[in-house]
């Protein structure tokens, strides 16, 4: 794509040839009705719910985990990942991501949780425990359609991967036990092992990836990277949305029944979640505006650190405090919030771009991004 040199003072933006399909201009809507077919099934089709329930292994939902993978695969399928090694050297972008991921997010949550939960322990724990799961699976779908950067969502959803491992069962007491002892607070107990959530990240992001990885490879080896880019992912492109509606309608049917019985209990656990998502978001996108790093670098650096890895708080929260518990149904009204949330922040993201970076973020993922000429 040719430069444009803009006269003096005069700031250029590059039309890009990519635009929303029907399918993601109308996501808000198919979101909307999934979550509502979902809460509808778990309220009027118990049975459903101890169904769905039953079907774990190793303390992971089967249905879920199909879900997921197929929403993932597919974006993870188009990262070039020959183009990894260039973002991993940014190192302006790594550190502000472990920054916001690792200590603001969870100080932040804690913080909201003891604000506005004071009196209610169990939702409370459950809102902290949200707040210590970062995201590796959803982000990849809003990072895609706000045009975020693909191959530096890759990079952090795995750093993310590996301190999910390493940090979050030490976290976890540190924000529920350590923490709330020093100043004078009740205390809880969490107990999960890094094996269960190694395995799940193993299921979550380490299957698609290398799924994603292998498809690219052996597409380009004996295809061509053209007939790959044209003909493959159009193909499989679609599948994303069709994998998170699914999953959004079997995580709202599991816990249908206690999200509509107790709408009181849930908008005061969506208050924080709310104030959570805008204030990790906002501050991702101008951290990366700060820094300079580009409209597709800081979405991508906002999405992840807004974003929660709800598969893992809502199985740490059943398997340690059961599935009826205050816990688990602060871990399930998780994403009731973030998604419309974050799916409202892709098209600020998708605005901002133009009137705050001076780009078309369509053409971010494209073409090289045209340089802003004063």
């Amino acid at each position: 794509m040719s430069r444009t040199v803009a006269p003096a003072t005069t700031p250029v933006i590059t039309q890009g040839a990519g635009r929303l399909s029907t399918l993601d201009r109308w996501l808000p809507v198919w979101i909307g009705l999934a979550m509502v077919a979902g809460l509808l099934l778990g309220r009027f089709v118990p049975a459903l719910s101890d169904v769905l329930a039953s079907m774990e292994v190793g303390g992971i939902s089967v249905p879920i985990a199909i879900g997921l993978l197929v929403m993932m695969y597919p974006v993870l399928a188009k990262v070039r990942y020959d183009k990894v090694a260039s973002v991993t050297g940014d190192k302006k972008l790594l550190v502000s991501s472990l920054v916001l991921n690792w200590l603001v997010g969870p100080a932040l949550m804690f913080a909201l949780a003891w604000i506005f939960l004071p009196d209610l322990p169990e939702f409370r724990t459950g809102l902290i425990i949200v707040g210590l799961a970062r995201c590796i699976a959803m982000v990849v779908i809003w990072n895609d359609l706000a045009c975020g950067d693909r191959e530096a969502a890759a990079v952090l959803i795995a750093i993310n991967s590996v301190f999910q491992v390493l940090a979050f069962s030490l976290l976890g007491y540190f924000y529920l036990t350590i923490l709330p002892g020093w100043l004078g607070l009740d205390t809880a107990g969490l107990d999960i092992s890094m094996g269960q959530i190694a395995l799940n990240v193993l299921v979550f992001l380490g299957i698609p990836l290398v799924a994603g990885f292998a498809s690219r490879l052996v597409g380009e080896r004996t295809k061509g990277r053209t007939w790959y880019e044209d003909k493959f992912l159009p193909v499989i492109g679609p599948w994303a949305l069709y994998g998170l509606l699914f999953t959004i309608v079997l995580l709202f049917a599991l816990q249908g029944e206690a999200v509509t019985s107790d709408p009181l209990d849930v908008a005061r656990i969506a208050l924080p979640l709310l104030v959570y998502f805008a204030v990790m978001w906002g501050v991702g996108i101008v951290t990366g505006k700060t820094l300079g790093l580009g409209y597709a670098k800081s979405t991508t650096l906002a999405f992840t650190a807004a974003g929660n890895n709800f598969e893992l708080a809502i199985a740490v929260a059943i398997a340690t405090f059961g599935a009826a518990s205050g816990q688990a149904l602060a871990g399930v009204v998780g994403p009731l919030i973030e998604v419309p949330v974050l799916v409202g922040l892709v098209y600020v993201s998708l605005w901002i771009a133009r009137r705050w970076f001076a780009v078309d973020p369509y053409a971010t993922q494209v073409a090289e991004p045209a340089k802003v000429t004063p």
